[in-house]
């Protein structure tokens, strides 16, 4: 890689290492996601259990409360049949399998305080474990009950971008941007930030430059969003070619903030573009449309481009 001056306002408060001299060190994957490992932590640090469910998606969510009802009930049932099922009154069995699934079905009641009353607990043992597991089911059904309130009020920003940036013959770089949601942004306010490989005295060092662009902040975030960055002296692409992209493995950090109607509460989301994801001479296609004397946006056209 040829030596060269960068331009640009250079930024060490990113975050991120400026100390890697890999390439394909992509700090942030094209979902969002920020990769960075973290070692040396203890095994409840590295995995809360509380912030899986709360983020997970909600068929994973269900599978685990389905499986932890399945398996809690199943345990109760192991117990009372140990203690024999003959302590369970109106218990109808004839072997050893209906014993089972009649201790079950009681351990299903008791855990959801349903109690029909056909089978009910005799001896001082199985009214034991019988209190005991109402009491734990009154917890467990107030913790899911808590985490399903949790994900639903937890303020979720739906942000879909254009799959590729583009640098039109314009000299300027633009991707694109849209809420997937019904919901209302407000305050919109976009901050852009470039990483790049610098040489210095013949060591490759990652340095961070503030990226301006021609509009940072919208009131209204109501239709899609196109972030121009003009290539001009100021920028640290002026001058730079396509290999010159490739070869300081460029990656383009994007954060975006706003006010979000629905819960009330400043929303963020993370985006990225490498120098892959870049391309040259091109434009992006209006996706503005007009229906029965109202504007609207097709977002199914969010990454359509045409060559220059």
């Amino acid at each position: 890689m040829r030596e060269r001056r960068f331009r640009g306002v250079e930024k060490d408060n990113t975050g991120f290492s400026n100390l890697s001299n890999r390439t394909n060190t992509r700090m942030i994957d094209q979902n969002g996601h920020i990769r960075v490992q973290k070692a040396g932590q203890s095994f409840f640090d590295k995995y809360s259990l509380y912030r899986i469910l709360i983020v997970t998606s909600w068929t994973k969510f269900f599978l685990f409360i389905l499986s932890t009802y399945l398996i809690f009930n199943f345990i109760f049932a192991c117990i009372y049949f140990f203690i024999g099922v003959e302590h369970l009154g109106g218990a109808n069995f004839s072997n050893d399998k209906e014993a089972f699934l009649e201790a079950y079905f009681f351990s299903a009641q008791t855990f959801t305080t349903v109690g029909y009353g056909r089978i009910n607990p005799i001896g001082f043992e199985v009214n034991i474990v019988a209190s005991l597991e109402a009491f734990m089911g009154v917890l467990i059904i107030a913790m899911f009950t808590g985490l399903l309130y949790g994900r639903f009020s937890r303020p979720n920003l739906r942000i879909i971008k254009s799959d590729k940036a583009v640098i039109t013959d314009t000299n300027a770089l633009m991707f694109r941007i849209a809420n997937a949601k019904n919901s209302i942004l407000t305050d919109a306010e976009i901050e852009l930030r470039v990483s790049m490989l610098k040489n210095e005295n013949g060591v490759m060092r990652r340095r961070y430059y503030e990226i301006k662009t021609t509009i940072s902040k919208i009131s209204f975030m109501t239709l899609s969003w196109t972030i121009v960055h003009n290539i001009d002296e100021e920028s640290p692409f002026f001058g730079m070619s396509k290999e010159d992209f490739e070869q300081s493995d460029l990656e383009l950090i994007v954060l975006l903030r706003a006010f979000e109607d629905t819960f009330s509460q400043t929303v963020h989301s993370w985006l990225s573009y490498s120098y892959e994801d870049i391309i040259w001479n091109a434009r992006f296609k209006s996706i503005i449309i007009y229906e029965n004397g109202e504007v609207a946006v097709n977002l199914r056209q969010i990454n359509d481009i045409e060559l220059l």
